[in-house]
Protein backbone atom coordinates (compact mmCIF):
# COMPACT_ATOMS: atom_id res chain seq x y z
CA UNK A 1 0.00 0.00 0.00
CA UNK A 2 1.37 3.12 -0.95
CA UNK A 3 0.29 6.34 1.18
CA UNK A 4 0.12 9.81 -0.51
CA UNK A 5 -0.16 12.91 0.92
CA UNK A 6 -1.37 16.10 -0.35
CA UNK A 7 0.20 19.40 -0.27
CA UNK A 8 -1.76 22.21 -0.38
CA UNK A 9 -1.36 23.99 -4.33
CA UNK A 10 -3.28 26.67 -5.96
CA UNK A 11 -2.97 24.36 -9.21
CA UNK A 12 -3.85 20.83 -9.79
CA UNK A 13 -2.06 19.17 -13.11
CA UNK A 14 -4.18 15.57 -14.57
CA UNK A 15 -2.76 13.98 -17.20
CA UNK A 16 -5.45 13.13 -19.72
CA UNK A 17 -6.99 9.41 -19.74
CA UNK A 18 -5.63 8.99 -16.42
CA UNK A 19 -9.27 8.43 -14.69
CA UNK A 20 -10.87 7.19 -17.10
CA UNK A 21 -8.84 4.02 -19.39
CA UNK A 22 -10.23 5.58 -22.87
CA UNK A 23 -8.11 7.83 -25.31
CA UNK A 24 -4.73 7.85 -26.15
CA UNK A 25 -4.69 11.37 -25.37
CA UNK A 26 -1.25 12.11 -23.74
CA UNK A 27 -1.40 15.79 -23.08
CA UNK A 28 -2.06 17.98 -19.73
CA UNK A 29 -4.52 20.17 -18.65
CA UNK A 30 -4.01 22.67 -16.03
CA UNK A 31 -7.02 23.18 -13.14
CA UNK A 32 -6.48 26.66 -11.18
CA UNK A 33 -8.67 27.20 -8.10
CA UNK A 34 -9.07 30.46 -7.26
CA UNK A 35 -9.53 31.65 -3.57
CA UNK A 36 -12.90 32.94 -2.98
CA UNK A 37 -12.77 36.48 -1.39
CA UNK A 38 -14.22 37.64 1.90
CA UNK A 39 -16.99 40.09 1.84
CA UNK A 40 -16.76 42.93 4.01
CA UNK A 41 -19.52 42.52 6.81
CA UNK A 42 -22.56 45.69 6.02
CA UNK A 43 -22.28 48.26 8.46
CA UNK A 44 -24.75 50.09 10.16
CA UNK A 45 -25.55 53.15 11.69
CA UNK A 46 -26.62 53.99 15.68
CA UNK A 47 -29.00 56.71 16.41
CA UNK A 48 -30.55 58.39 19.31
CA UNK A 49 -34.18 59.54 18.56
CA UNK A 50 -35.11 62.72 20.66
CA UNK A 51 -37.78 63.13 23.16
CA UNK A 52 -39.20 65.84 25.31
CA UNK A 53 -38.08 63.89 28.62
CA UNK A 54 -34.67 62.99 28.51
CA UNK A 55 -32.23 65.24 29.81
CA UNK A 56 -29.22 66.62 27.84
CA UNK A 57 -26.82 65.59 30.30
CA UNK A 58 -27.91 61.64 30.25
CA UNK A 59 -27.61 61.93 26.65
CA UNK A 60 -24.18 62.93 26.93
CA UNK A 61 -23.62 60.39 29.26
CA UNK A 62 -24.89 57.89 27.19
CA UNK A 63 -22.81 58.70 24.43
CA UNK A 64 -19.57 58.62 26.45
CA UNK A 65 -20.37 55.67 28.01
CA UNK A 66 -21.00 53.60 24.98
CA UNK A 67 -19.71 55.19 22.33
CA UNK A 68 -16.39 56.38 23.71
CA UNK A 69 -17.05 60.48 22.70
CA UNK A 70 -14.88 62.54 24.59
CA UNK A 71 -17.06 65.40 26.05
CA UNK A 72 -16.90 67.62 23.41
CA UNK A 73 -18.03 64.93 21.01
CA UNK A 74 -20.75 63.78 22.99
CA UNK A 75 -22.18 67.37 23.08
CA UNK A 76 -22.01 68.06 19.41
CA UNK A 77 -23.85 65.19 18.43
CA UNK A 78 -26.45 65.75 21.41
CA UNK A 79 -26.90 69.12 19.96
CA UNK A 80 -27.79 67.87 17.07
CA UNK A 81 -30.34 65.27 18.18
CA UNK A 82 -31.74 68.27 20.01
CA UNK A 83 -32.07 70.41 16.89
CA UNK A 84 -32.57 68.09 13.87
CA UNK A 85 -34.62 65.24 16.27
CA UNK A 86 -32.24 62.25 15.50
CA UNK A 87 -28.52 61.73 15.32
CA UNK A 88 -25.60 59.76 14.74
CA UNK A 89 -23.39 58.05 17.56
CA UNK A 90 -21.32 55.66 14.96
CA UNK A 91 -21.47 52.86 12.21
CA UNK A 92 -20.43 49.64 13.01
CA UNK A 93 -21.27 45.88 11.88
CA UNK A 94 -24.65 44.20 12.31
CA UNK A 95 -23.30 42.40 16.31
CA UNK A 96 -21.69 45.57 17.56
CA UNK A 97 -24.84 47.75 16.42
CA UNK A 98 -27.05 45.51 17.71
CA UNK A 99 -25.20 45.49 21.24
CA UNK A 100 -25.26 48.85 21.65
CA UNK A 101 -28.65 49.89 21.07
CA UNK A 102 -29.48 46.87 23.32
CA UNK A 103 -26.87 48.33 26.26
CA UNK A 104 -28.62 51.71 25.30
CA UNK A 105 -32.41 51.30 25.64
CA UNK A 106 -31.91 48.94 28.88
CA UNK A 107 -29.37 51.70 30.15
CA UNK A 108 -32.23 54.17 29.80
CA UNK A 109 -34.98 51.97 31.01
CA UNK A 110 -32.73 51.89 34.34
CA UNK A 111 -32.79 55.19 34.41
CA UNK A 112 -36.54 55.76 34.17
CA UNK A 113 -35.65 57.61 30.80
CA UNK A 114 -37.81 57.49 27.29
CA UNK A 115 -34.69 57.34 25.10
CA UNK A 116 -34.82 56.10 21.83
CA UNK A 117 -32.00 54.39 19.85
CA UNK A 118 -32.13 52.69 16.70
CA UNK A 119 -29.94 51.39 14.44
CA UNK A 120 -30.27 51.17 10.43
CA UNK A 121 -28.15 49.55 7.47
CA UNK A 122 -25.63 52.28 5.91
Amino acid sequence: MVLRTRTPTSKVRLQAGDDDGVGNDRGTSVITRTKPKTKRPNLYRVLLLNDDYTPMEFVIHVLERFFQKDREAATRIMLHVHKHGVGECGVYTYEVAETKVTQVMDFARQHQHPLQCVMEKN
